[in-house]
């Protein structure tokens, strides 16, 4: 027996067994990740010559700086607070002629986002214009192009932020007359007299708007409350800035984000395509004429990638950011002719913030200039700047901060006719003489994708890479990055084209890397958790599981969760009228088939996938006698606040797969 564990250790990596050595690791991991500089948003001046940008601390504080784009020195803060003490303070705006930047601050008051305004050059606080008379969360801030407006997406004495990730309300009460609370409407303050008005009508929940270019007009989208659940089904609207009443321009098949006019004003553009989350835009870029009752345009048809983000540009030419295979570009389109130049590609994330990818364009119009927030698997988050063609690094926020970055390799496979792609991350001190486990993590969405970042969501999964392991990241059929059509592949067959691309892709690395292929766990959360807790019913691949925040039963999910708008363009009817298309893709269908050990974990007020959901997965588990935990964190919402817990996650999960994958 000895010999046999001699030999074991000559071949495999060990994994810690100490409890408090695993705690040590991922705490500090975790602190080390605390002390970068977390970017939320970046924007240029008009003249292209300054950048405003907005942090977060660990405490969850944000302060906005701002700095000539040629200079080295230290950067001017803005701020609303007394002697610059810790506020929340967002959105950074530049006035249209430059000279002033508007943002949100709870300065005057911990509850309650005001609107401030500050000279652009001096950072000196000018005017504070208050939003409304009641306490509310404001959002989405923007100036009118004449300078003469700005406007706020505000929703009145709030009881939660407005976001299907956030902890929901307890559900007591006349549970019909919660669904017209929290109503988000757009508001308009008069920069000169401060009055702050709302302009969209009562029961219309607005999701995102932009100016027309005279500043008379918004463009949004919309649809009637509660807005979690109806962003799925939200069309678009035009509105005169002095009317009551909106114009219906657009209802759409799929889902639709970004509305933007064209500099002419005689034209909407958006994306539209089938989304699982309110934020992760992708789809097919289009425009609409105004003018005309024509439908819209297709400006991206056929491509073997993922629009995210666009901007007009002058000369009828739009910037576009695209996920494409597993990594990002920036394109310039000219839409007369639906020519694509590519101008920039990287193996990396272009920071996105809510509804908005975070680029900025400025600059002369012949020659333009941009900045974003670019992050990569070895490179912490800063800010880009320069030529459409050409930007680089030019802050230097997180020199020396979290030196433990992991390798990673790109991987692409072929299966039943669709290309696909993942990430391979190694584990810290690779030996090639060695064999690893390994563990498969499956991105939410599912129209979502893992592009290269220092920070992997969910279950912070680079910290695996520190304690032995190789992490695989798949992007099956469903994801963005290869077209369209390969994202509404996996409508109706939810778990098993998704499912069978995992596996080829996963046969792929295990014989092209050393991975042990007796030693393979699967996680995931969201539609991660989900498909986690569907793959162990179909396949003995993995030996060990857990899944975060998913659903095992699409059936009684549809009832219970706060969303279930989105599973109309995925299983194409309700439970009520197919049960059998929602039956065929519940983990439960197959529940007597698990013999894999499965730890479960989900936050108590998660409204997107709510505890029952894991209660009942575990129950049957249990019952069956399988190997089975089940953790619910008290508070919690579908995505975790408290840094105590992100690190839990992470520890019981290390656990879990070191129990389950020794040698």
């Amino acid at each position: 027996m000895l010999l046999l564990c001699l030999m074991s250790q000559a071949t495999a990596q060990t994994i810690p067994d100490s409890n408090a050595s695993n705690r040590q690791i991922i705490t500090r991991f975790f602190q080390q990740q605390a002390q970068v500089t977390y970017l939320h948003s970046v924007s240029l001046n008009p003249a292209g010559t300054k950048v405003v940008w907005n942090t977060e601390d660990a405490d969850g504080s944000q302060a906005i700086y701002v700095k000539p784009v040629s200079t080295v020195g230290a950067a001017l803060r803005i701020s609303a607070a007394a002697d610059n003490k810790t506020s929340h303070e967002t959105e950074p705006q530049w006035s249209p002629d430059g000279t002033e930047i508007a943002f949100l601050s709870d300065a005057l008051s911990c509850n309650q986002l005001q609107v401030f305004i500050a000279e652009a050059t001096t950072g000196k606080v000018k005017y504070t214009l208050p939003i409304a008379k009641s306490e509310g969360y404001a959002s989405h801030l923007k100036w009118s192009p004449d300078g003469q407006f700005l406007s706020v997406l505000f929703v009145e004495k709030a009881s939660r932020e407005p976001s299907p990730m956030a902890a929901e309300n307890r559900l007591v009460g006349l549970i019909d007359s919660l669904q017209n609370h929290n109503i988000q409407s757009l508001r308009l303050i008069n920069r000169a007299s401060g009055q702050a008005t709302s302009v969209t009508p009562q029961g219309l929940y607005i999701f995102e708007y932009d100016w027309s270019p005279n500043s008379k007009q918004f463009a949004y989208t919309a649809a009637a409350p509660p807005g979690d659940d109806n962003w799925y089904i939200a069309q678009l609207f035009t509105q005169s800035i002095d009317a009551t009443e909106p114009v219906l321009v657009y209802h759409p098949q799929w889902q639709i984000a970004l509305p933007r006019w064209s500099p002419d004003g005689k034209r909407l553009a958006f994306i539209e395509g089938l989304m699982s989350d309110q934020g992760g835009t992708g789809g097919e870029l289009k425009e609409i004429s105004l003018q005309s009752n024509t439908r819209p345009r297709n400006l991206t048809p056929g491509r073997n990638s993922t629009p995210a983000w666009f901007s007009w540009l002058p000369s009828n030419r739009i910037l576009f950011t695209e996920f494409t295979g597993g990594s990002v570009a920036i394109n310039t389109l000219t839409v007369a002719d639906q020519q694509v130049q590519q101008l920039w590609k990287a193996d990396a994330s272009i920071h996105a913030s809510g509804e908005e990818m975070s680029i900025s364009i400025a600059g002369n119009t012949n020659v333009p200039v941009l900045a974003f927030i670019h992050s990569s698997w070895n490179n912490l988050p800063e800010i880009w700047y320069g030529p459409m063609h050409k930007p680089e690094a030019i802050s230097s926020l997180n020199t020396g901060k979290l030196t433990a970055m992991p390798k990673a390799r790109n991987i692409e496979w072929v299966n039943e006719g669709f290309k696909v792609q993942g990430w391979l991350l190694y584990p810290a001190n690779y030996d090639s003489m060695k064999k690893y486990p390994m563990l498969v993590s499956v991105h939410g969405g599912p129209a979502w994708i893992t592009t290269p970042t220092w920070s992997a969501p969910d279950f912070n999964t680079t910290v695996y890479t520190q304690l032995g392991y190789f992490v695989f990241f798949p992007n099956p059929r469903g994801s963005y990055g290869q077209g369209e059509a390969f994202t509404l592949a996996n409508r109706r067959d939810w778990g098993f084209g998704d499912l069978r691309d995992i596996i080829t892709g996963l046969d792929k690395v295990v014989t092209g890397y050393p991975v042990d292929a007796n030693r393979i766990g699967i996680l995931g959360w969201s539609y991660g958790g989900s498909t986690t807790m569907f793959a162990v019913t179909q396949t003995k691949r993995f030996r060990a599981a857990v899944a975060g925040a998913g659903a095992g039963d699409w059936l009684s999910y549809y009832g219970q969760n706060s969303i279930d708008k989105w599973m109309w363009p995925y299983f194409g009817k309700s439970p009520y009228d197919d049960p059998a298309v929602y039956a065929k893709s519940s983990a439960m269908t197959y529940i007597h088939n698990v013999t894999t050990p499965t730890l479960l974990l989900v936050g108590e007020r998660d409204g997107e996938a709510p505890p029952p959901q894991s209660v009942q997965y575990w129950h049957a588990l249990k019952e069956r006698h399988v190997p089975t935990q089940l953790m619910i964190y008290a508070d919690e919402g579908h995505s975790f606040s408290s840094f105590e817990n992100r690190i839990d996650i992470c520890l019981r999960s290390l656990e879990w797969f070191n129990t389950y994958l020794k040698k």
